[in-house]
């Protein structure tokens, strides 16, 4: 009998399937990865897993009985342990004192600790090597110490199923290394592991089985090498030219003209708390370029794009056209001639389509701002069709269209995509894939994207930057992308 069985398990959220008749098994002793493209359904399936969401339908049972209904807490004592995406350290109590806390009884009237949670927390500190830090606080340690913490606390309830949600998110190459080894170490033999992470690379070499997510299915289910060859799972992260091993011809895309450099871009280290994000990335994007910045989830994309305008903070530099925008607000970035598409879309999802749009023209005058739409409305004819209607009634392609014409209404130098294909249909993606062609090629315009559909980045630009752990690993044209990169963009 398998430790945890799921069966036929579903989750909605309002109109949107994130989790689809998912089937799994989890051996003891096992140490399962999964994985998948955003949007694939991970992070839903784990907290379902965990009892942070209520599943629609379907079972899951844990050495035999079924829990899809009992809270966090039952579930815990049962023997789960969980391990959560984002460290909340009790930031006034010690590193021991935060694991004791796991140990503590979850019912008000047990006043007293139990006898030997010291000996268990100190058993659980020296596991993950942290022995010589049990009396700091965690505002001093490196981040890396804390996610070594919050494993810890996991570990300390000697669990038979430990569930650990992003654990190697925000650490270097050299600190996702030495927590593997750390919690391979720590496990007993019969512990099993269920694991969510975007670091591919990472799962691929920590497991001992892999499943593979996408849009809520499961789409493979198996050793790690079988799952990484197949087909299926080859086409979701490198698209179908990589996936049938073809040699991509040298982009459509125009190539740029003359060394006239828009943007010169030099982050030394950009940080969420004590998470480092991106570290040395230099980029240069002239006139006329279309660069695509490619990697996998987590890597750092949508970050380096918010650092050019202007939305975090980090050490280093951005010039456009020779002048620092460090110091620059966002809104003044942007008047410089920047426009941003997020990935987030961030809609005005009760204003129409066309005042969604003229948010982006504010501030041109009334022939100019005319002109724009009608400008809009040529690249994406559908959005003329819907101008009255509010936003939210789109579908997701038509609010990615509409994203990408609200930007567009500010004339930009240099349009700026953040994951445009996130979730998109193939007729939708080649929708998008044709107008962006169509302004670089005919228009000039200089396009900056952060893609992780690796086919969608190589159809449309002419340099590829590869992001890795929040560092520049490749740069180079396409076809040499295609030459020298190949496989080891997976594993």
């Amino acid at each position: 009998m398998a430790l945890l069985e799921v069966s036929g398990l579903n989750k909605r959220f309002g109109g949107i399937r994130a989790v689809k008749d998912v089937d799994l098994s989890v051996q003891e002793g096992q140490i399962v990865g999964l994985i998948g493209p955003n949007g694939s359904g991970k992070s839903t399936l784990l907290k379902l897993l965990t009892g942070v969401h209520k599943p629609n339908s379907g079972s899951i049972r844990f050495d035999g009985r079924e829990i899809h209904n009992w809270p966090i807490n039952k579930r815990i004592k049962q023997g789960m342990a969980i391990v959560f995406q984002h460290s909340r350290p009790l930031h006034r109590q010690t590193v021991l004192d935060n694991i004791k806390l796991a140990l503590l009884p979850d019912r008000v009237f047990n006043i007293h600790y139990p006898g030997d949670i010291e000996a268990k927390a100190l058993q659980a500190a020296r596991l993950l090597g942290l022995e010589d830090v049990v009396d700091a606080y965690p505002g001093s340690l490196p981040f890396g110490y804390i996610r070594r913490m919050e494993v810890a606390k996991a570990l300390a309830l000697s669990p038979r199923l430990l569930l650990m949600d992003e654990p190697f998110a925000g650490l270097t190459p050299s600190e996702v290394g030495e927590l593997a080894e750390l919690i391979l170490s720590a496990r007993h033999e019969k512990q099993a592991i269920v694991l969510v992470d975007h670091n591919v690379k990472a799962v691929y070499s920590f497991v001992n089985r892999i499943i593979a997510l996408y849009v809520g299915a499961k789409i493979a289910d198996g050793e790690p090498r079988e799952v990484m060859a197949n087909a299926e799972v080859r086409r979701v992260f490198l698209g179908k030219s990589m996936d049938e091993g073809q040699i991509l011809q040298p982009s459509m895309a125009s190539e740029p003209g003359g060394d006239n450099l828009l943007l010169d871009l030099d982050i030394e280290s950009l940080k969420y708390g004590k998470a480092e994000i991106l570290r040395n990335v230099s980029i240069r994007i002239r006139e006329g370029e279309f660069a695509s910045i490619v990697g996998l989830n987590g890597a750092g994309k949508s970050s380096l794009m918010k650092a050019v305008t202007g939305l975090v903070n980090y050490t280093g530099d951005v010039k456009w056209r020779g002048m620092s925008t460090k110091r620059m607000t966002t809104a003044q970035i942007i008047r410089l001639g920047i426009a941003f598409a997020p990935e987030t879309r961030e809609l005005f999802h009760h204003m129409s389509v066309k005042e969604n749009l003229e948010m982006g023209g504010e501030r041109l005058n009334r022939h100019e701002l005319e002109a724009r739409l009608e400008d809009v409305y040529a690249l994406f004819p559908i959005l003329r069709e819907r101008v009255a209607q509010p936003a939210y009634t789109l579908s997701g392609g038509e609010q990615q269209m509409l994203t990408i014409g609200r930007a567009l209404m500010q004339a930009p130098s240099l349009l700026i995509l953040d994951e445009p294909t996130l979730g998109l249909a193939p007729v939708v993606l080649e929708a998008i894939s044709e107008a962006l062609l169509k302004l670089h090629q005919s228009r000039g315009l200089t396009i900056l994207l952060a893609e992780q559909n690796l086919h969608f980045a190589l159809k449309l630009s002419n340099s590829i930057y590869l992001l890795d752990h929040g560092s520049i690993s490749w740069h180079g044209a396409v076809a040499d992308f295609v030459q020298e990169v190949g496989d080891k963009f997976l594993v």
